[in-house]
């Protein structure tokens, strides 16, 4: 039970990471109707600017505490990721609207390799250490016994899970209850007559993409302060499963991507925790990746619009 309990708790965490990714992924979708492969790479740019700016904020203001060297980071972070989709949105994607849908991936694939490129070129091909900022003190949920290793969680586990949903809540807010979330529906229903009642796509689109960007600022601030070191890299792989957990909670859907996110997440860790007792130590942990691959080809074979269904859009 203690090993169990332990793998669920990993995968809420994972799953809220990939939660937050997927949530601009489906926005974007959901309006456009394209995938931003790039998005990957914006979370990455997020968690290297993170990393840049904690590392200055502790050299010039030593006296500085932890959470606020945090909330700054993310700020700025957020900040400069939002600026990115922007340009992005404006130079890569405006100029192909309306043209078939492999021009927007082939640029998607273009812009994430450029973001990678110059991350490497401004920081360093190598992982770099991130500072541990939030307390990493194991909390017990299961005591340790004679038979029994345990199982914990520590407080920077428990600031990601309870953001992710704070996220979530925030955003349903925002696209449900706002004047910008109303022209976001209207634009997603029908861009050509949301033009005609005053809606500027072109407003609404940009806006979009710069809150998608900062939800990936945040997500790459996240796995930062989790594993301890970031990587001109380590969007590539959570980017796409990210876009998985899209898929599996249905794409252009807020709720089914953070659905999707966590139950990822869960599978992901308890097949890991799991496998190599059911298939006797013929694989380990390291096939890990492979579960949310395995997700992916189901669920396009039997259910291609995902858990909760696809959603385009909704009538505002």
């Amino acid at each position: 039970m203690d090993i169990f309990v332990q793998q669920v708790i990993n995968g809420l965490v994972l799953g809220s990471m990939y939660a937050i990714i997927a949530l601009g992924y489906t926005m974007v979708y959901g309006i456009l109707g394209i995938i931003n492969f790039a998005h990957g790479d914006i979370l990455m740019i997020g968690a290297m600017v993170a990393y840049t700016t904690v590392n200055l904020l502790q050299h010039h203001f030593p006296h500085l505490g932890n959470v606020p060297i945090v909330l700054i980071s993310l700020v700025i972070s957020a900040t400069v990721c939002a600026m990115v989709g922007f340009t992005i949105e404006k130079v890569a994607y405006r100029p192909l609207r309306g043209a078939p849908r492999l021009a927007p991936l082939l640029t998607a694939i273009g812009m994430s390799i450029t973001l990678e490129t110059i991350a490497m070129v401004v920081w360093s091909p190598d992982p770099l250490p991130f500072p541990q900022l939030l307390p990493t003190d194991p909390l017990n949920v299961i005591a340790q016994t004679d038979t029994s290793i345990g199982a914990v969680i520590s407080g920077t586990e428990i600031t990601i899970i309870v953001t992710a949903f704070l996220v979530m809540g925030g955003l349903l807010l925002l696209v449900h209850k706002t004047k910008l979330g109303r022209a976001m529906r209207a634009i997603a229903e029908n861009p050509n007559n949301a033009s005609l009642m005053g809606v500027s796509p072109n407003f609404v689109i940009s806006a979009t993409f710069m809150i998608g960007s900062a939800l990936a600022a945040l997500a790459g601030l996240m796995m930062a302060l989790e594993y301890g070191h970031v990587h001109f890299y380590m969007g590539f792989i959570p980017g796409l499963k990210a876009f998985t957990a899209a898929v599996l909670g249905g794409i252009g859907n807020l709720g089914g991507a953070m659905v999707g996110g966590i139950v990822l997440g869960l599978i992901e860790q308890l097949g890991a925790g799991y496998i190599g007792g059911l298939t006797h130590g013929v694989f380990g942990s390291n096939y890990q990746d492979v579960f949310a691959f395995i997700v992916l080809i189901i669920v396009l074979v039997f259910r291609p619009s995902g858990l909760l269904g696809e959603r385009v859009a909704d009538r505002a």
